[in-house]
């Protein structure tokens, strides 16, 4: 094999720079680069999360297909009414920072309801979009500043999960399903070093989708764990109890903004 570079020049010749690595796109979007792109998808909402002091938030769940005048519509109306409910209460918490501030998914449907509901009562809002091949697409109601887009799932749940104080889980299809248990999943077994409260909208959907009582009987699950999460059928019933496990939280001070849970020891 010679030692000669394929594109050597005559001795003398002046070569143009390469480019600096971090401007670099072949290599940034390259396989080696993979984590640089990982790692900027932690760092760059992280940025954007403290210049805007936004210290946690609420996170609402639900599917993208559920639109005002569908048959499921009252469930669009209730989470637009909800999220304005919890903007106009947090802010009777006089700091520096926001809390508890309306997230969403970003895209369509019970998320836009969400960050309508939000922007609606003065407040800011927050909007974790993904690119997918459908129905994934940025609403018009998301604080611009907060409005983000990520390619890696995995990322785009870390900010779901470890900012978040509550999260409120409308019907939806497989993304709100894998979303739910995740999380489930994460307090079940303590591995967020910090208490979420899940409420499950709709008690008729979420009874007839997934048989609980039937996961107990069958030892799959513990009877304790169906105190993980709470069933709200109305906006001012899922207010009532966000307002009594957040004001707990409220009075807990957090060590830096944004308020990102640690991870749980083994």
């Amino acid at each position: 094999m010679s030692d000669i570079p394929d594109h050597a020049g005559e001795p003398g010749e002046v070569h143009s720079r390469p480019p600096l690595a971090y401007k670099n796109d072949e290599f940034l979007e390259s396989p080696d680069a993979r984590a640089l792109r990982i790692i900027s998808e932690y760092l760059e909402p992280l940025s954007h999360f403290r210049r805007q002091h936004i210290r946690d938030t609420v996170v609402f769940f639900g599917s993208a297909r559920i639109q005002e005048d569908s048959p499921l519509g009252r469930y669009y109306t209730d989470a637009r009414i909800l999220a304005g409910l919890i903007t106009a209460w947090a802010r009777t918490f006089h700091e520096r920072t926001y809390r508890f501030v309306v997230c969403s998914g970003g895209g369509p449907g019970i998320m836009e309801a969400a960050n309508r509901g939000a922007m609606e009562a003065k407040g800011k809002t927050v909007g974790l979009n993904i690119g997918l091949p459908f129905e994934q697409f940025p609403n018009p109601w998301i604080t611009q500043s907060l409005s983000f887009e990520f390619h890696y799932f995995f990322m785009r749940k870390f900010w779901f999960a470890y900012l978040a104080k509550a999260l409120v889980v409308f019907p939806g299809g497989f993304g709100t399903m894998d979303e739910l248990f995740e999380i489930l999943t994460l307090v079940q077994t303590k591995k967020l070093a910090k208490n979420i409260t899940i409420i499950l909208y709709g008690s008729t959907f979420w009874k007839e989708i997934v048989n609980f009582d039937a996961l107990v009987k069958y030892g799959t699950i513990s009877a304790a764990d169906l105190e993980l999460f709470h069933f709200a059928d109305t906006p001012e019933a899922a207010m009532s109890i966000l307002r009594d496990s957040l004001t707990l939280h409220a009075q807990l001070p957090d060590q830096e903004v944004p308020a990102i849970s640690p991870s749980a020891k083994p």
